[in-house]
């Protein structure tokens, strides 16, 4: 058997054996953390309904404004990976500061931007500070006991989708009144208040920084394979899996990842070492995300979102009722259903409750898929795929990605498989796109999502934790 498989689990959780924050202070942890990754989640979810205001102001196509989310999202990916391993060595709390800061800069930007050339790279900054949710997973695990951790992550997870969809209603009347700027004006005062708050409410433990020095020459590659990569999954859902430009991206993914490779096998203190990066307590968990992300959020927030609106074969509801209905029950029950998950978690294991989350998630897009006509019974099990997707799924993933990870990198692997939401959502999107228009296309849409949901519950049955772990 390979070593890497039996190495122990000292270290591999940064938990302490007890709470460096308790009452009070613990509460104002939380706050803390949740005003930071708030900061960076609104600039997703209050922007959405803002894009046809945007598109307006700056004289742009629709396809065009279309990059004020997919830039935002790639920034985030590429920052996710390199500014979480980063602080493996100047420290977390630093590292949080600074990426607000970048985020406020972005922020301004796009607030007074007098072109939309400008205001596209106030959006990349913004997106740069994507690693706001991963720093603030690894500063909570190194505050409290695991059995802590679990409750508190899935509190912080619950925002991870917006505050129950009340944030992206909250944006489209602040566009109504004030016009798209009003919101980062808005944002800003917050990303202001979350590092006031960082300053002085985080422990200095948390301002440590390890040895060894930052593998740029692998973060290089591997934000060029992560570029390639998304830009593959672009052009090849519209255009073709085979189009030119879709083998062009591809091929500049592998050329990418094959540097990455030959990189980190030479590298002293490498971005994501081979031998971890290849062991099943890492791979099948960002395969898992992958999966996830490309079956379930296709589902919620395509397929169905896209049928219900739809007046030749769906429910030919407009997009406020649409909405309503399928959009924001899956999110307000997430708020509750996250933190639940993850103190079931502590109680019952961290993998069962992903595996049955991906199991419940499975059997709720079969019933969309055979009862896809039926308008009550969809919303039903939308409203079912929010306690076992947004709740249960999406808090076991990101809290294993912490408690998985090497422990001479800690920071690698939340990194990876926070890149790995991203791309599986512009993934599953893609693959479906093609077959949406008619009713069978609808459905078979559904279907193709269920096939690859049951292989994010077969890699979820191959996840392990380390020799001694007990998660």
């Amino acid at each position: 058997m390979d070593e890497r498989e039996n190495k122990p689990a000292e270290g591999a959780s940064v938990s302490p054996s007890t709470d460096l924050y308790s009452g009070k202070a613990l509460f104002a942890l939380m706050v803390t953390l949740i005003t930071a990754v708030l900061s960076y989640q609104l600039n997703a979810s209050m922007i959405t309904p803002a894009l046809p205001n945007i598109g307006e102001s700056y004289a742009i196509s629709e396809s065009t404004v279309g990059l004020v989310s997919s830039l935002f999202f790639l920034a985030g990916s590429i920052a996710g990976v390199v500014l979480t391993r980063w602080s493996d060595f100047i420290g977390r709390k630093k590292m949080l500061i600074y990426v607000l800061l970048v985020l406020l800069v972005g922020t301004i930007i796009c607030a007074v931007a007098p072109n939309f050339t400008i205001f596209m790279v106030g959006r990349v900054l913004q997106g740069a500070s994507g690693a706001t949710f991963q720093l603030t997973y690894m500063i909570l695990s190194e505050s409290v006991t695991a059995k802590t951790f679990g409750t508190m992550m899935g509190f912080i997870t619950a925002i991870n989708g917006g505050v129950g969809g009340l944030d992206g209603w909250l944006g489209g009347v602040m566009v109504e009144k004030w016009g798209f700027r009003s919101l980062f004006i808005l944002i800003a005062v917050l990303v202001v208040l979350a590092a006031i708050l960082i300053n002085r409410g985080i422990s200095t433990e948390h301002e440590r920084a390890g040895s060894g020095k930052m593998d740029w020459g692998g973060s290089a590659a591997m934000s060029i394979t992560l570029i390639m990569l998304t830009y593959f999954v672009t052009f090849g859902g519209p255009h073709g899996w085979l189009s030119v430009p879709a083998i062009g991206f591809f091929a500049g993914t592998v050329v990418s990842a094959a540097a990455f490779y030959i990189i980190e096998v030479r590298s002293e203190s490498p971005l994501f070492a081979m031998e971890h990066l290849g062991s099943r307590h890492v791979w099948p968990l960002i395969l898992t995300t992958l999966f996830a992300l490309s079956s379930v959020f296709a589902v919620i927030n395509f397929t169905v979102a896209i049928f219900a609106q739809s007046t030749d074969v769906g429910y030919g509801l407009d997009a406020g009722t649409a909405a309503l209905l399928f959009l924001m029950p899956p999110a307000m029950v997430g708020l509750i259903a996250a933190p639940i998950s993850g103190r079931l978690a502590g109680k019952i294991g961290w993998l069962t409750v992903l595996r049955v989350g991906m199991a419940i998630s499975i059997a709720a897009m079969v019933v969309i898929y055979l009862y896809l006509d039926s308008r009550w019974v969809v919303c039903a099990m939308i409203f079912l795929l929010g306690v076992s997707y947004n709740g249960m799924i999406l808090t076991m993933v990101n809290g294993l990605g912490v408690l998985l990870a090497p422990p001479e990198a800690p920071g690698s692997l939340p990194g990876f498989n926070g890149a790995a939401f991203g791309i599986g959502a512009s993934l599953g999107i893609s693959i479906v796109a093609p077959f949406v228009g008619t009713f069978e296309g609808f459905r078979t849409a559904v279907l193709i999502s269920v096939g690859i949901a049951i292989l994010g519950l077969l890699t979820a049955f191959v996840l392990k934790p380390r020799v001694g772990q007990k998660i």
